[in-house]
């Protein structure tokens, strides 16, 4: 899985090209050309990537903050992953971009704590772009334009992939999400302006930059926007990492990865949908099933049940415990799906436990307890007769 499967843009685009072409415009013209390319945040959440950079230009501050998040956790998502391994150099450049844009003079790659092992290949890429002049004092011979990056790792949380989470963590604090607002792009890391991009966005920056927002805005719909990167995992040929265009069918994926005789597919990882068969026309777009990239494909022999309980015991113990509605509901939900497997919750308790994931989904402090009873809720909506009436040779048969 750590070589792309078909060819992707990065691989297409020369460093340094973008970064030229933005130091030759102003800071409101660089930030147009993001917001003329329609270009969202690739983690998940899909937030427009020029407001939020608009948003921290115009904070008056004496610092402000470039934030890579770097901190890969959802469950089937690994792009990321083998896009720092390949395309090191790409990210950094999106960093150095963006702070020309806010006016930034710092900037911090969040490292996924398991990924420690692409330290010492992402700080030789710092150091490289150092000595060409591409960070540092007066990039480029850009008179005043300072701008430099170092790595922090995280401590394997995957609630520090929450964006003001992931900021408590920097500064030494226990990972757990904050109040908002005020929001990071107003009161960020130690309290100054901050905008937090996820290592894919950054890296279609310079993308954007060298060849147009045109060129990106082409791509994709009107509402969903450019190329997008894919980890695939699951029932399918040829699992691994893929580019294509925003608005691709799950059908259409399917066919690429050879997982046609899927029954289900889970979009968005652990924390996304599961997708029915019946539903596979659907479109994998901000407008239509949203993703961060995760696509995990269930065969026809996989037991849903038994997804819904790997998910739910992955949420039970990565829950902060901040707040109640995630620190109980995922137990409780869980505790259902237990009852389930044994044949013995009844139609009546199941709606309880479905009416509690929707107040979990509306309740909750942040996006880890908001989207945890996603993929339940679907799995129960979807195949609830396999779910209902389990015998005991049935749970023979699966075990």
């Amino acid at each position: 899985m750590n070589t792309p499967r078909n060819t992707l843009t990065f691989s297409q685009t020369e460093p340094g090209a973008g970064l030229k072409k933005a130091l030759a415009k102003s800071r409101a013209d660089v930030i147009a050309e993001i917001a003329a390319s329609g270009l969202k945040g690739r983690g998940g959440a899909g937030f427009p990537t020029s407001v939020k950079w608009n948003l921290a230009a115009a904070a008056h501050s004496t610092n402000k903050y470039v934030i890579c998040n770097a901190d890969e956790g959802e469950p089937g998502t690994f792009k990321d992953r083998v896009i720092l391994a390949q395309y090191a150099e790409l990210v950094i450049e999106g960093m150095t971009i963006a702070a020309f844009a806010i006016g930034a003079a710092e900037g911090i790659i969040y490292l996924r704590g398991e990924y420690a092992y692409l330290h010492k290949d992402l700080e030789a890429a710092i150091t490289k772009r150092r000595e060409q002049k591409l960070l540092g004092k007066s990039i480029r011979g850009c008179e005043g334009f300072d701008f430099d990056v170092s790595i922090r790792m995280g401590a394997g949380a995957y609630v520090c992939g929450e964006e003001t989470a992931l900021i408590e963590s920097l500064e030494g604090q226990r990972g757990e999400p904050r109040n908002r607002p005020p929001f990071p792009v107003d009161t960020g890391y130690m309290g100054f302006p901050s905008i937090v991009n996820n290592v894919e966005t950054l890296a279609w920056v310079p993308c954007i930059m060298a060849r147009g927002a045109a060129w990106f805005k082409a791509i994709g719909t009107e509402r969903s926007a450019g190329p997008k990167i894919f980890s695939v995992s699951g029932d399918c040929e040829r699992a691994g990492v893929y580019e294509f265009p925003m608005g691709i069918t799950i059908a259409q994926l399917l066919k690429e990865v050879g997982g046609e005789g899927a029954k289900a597919v889970q979009v968005g990882g652990a924390s996304g949908r599961c997708v029915p068969a019946a539903e596979f026309g659907r479109a994998l777009a901000f407008e239509d099933v949203p993703t961060g990239g995760s696509i995990i494909v269930f065969g026809p022999n996989r037991d849903m049940l038994a997804v819904a309980r790997n998910f739910l015991e992955f949420f039970v113990e990565e829950s902060c415990g901040q707040c109640t509605p995630c620190r109980e509901g995922n137990v409780k939900l869980l505790e259902g799906v237990a009852l389930l497997e044994q044949g013995r919750c009844s139609m009546a308790y199941l709606n309880e436990l479905c009416r509690l994931g929707e107040t979990m989904q509306l309740a909750s402090k942040c996006g880890l307890g908001q989207s945890s009873p996603n993929a339940f809720l679907s799995i129960i909506a979807n195949f609830k007769d396999e779910l209902m009436g389990r015998t005991s040779a049935h749970r023979a048969a699966v075990s």
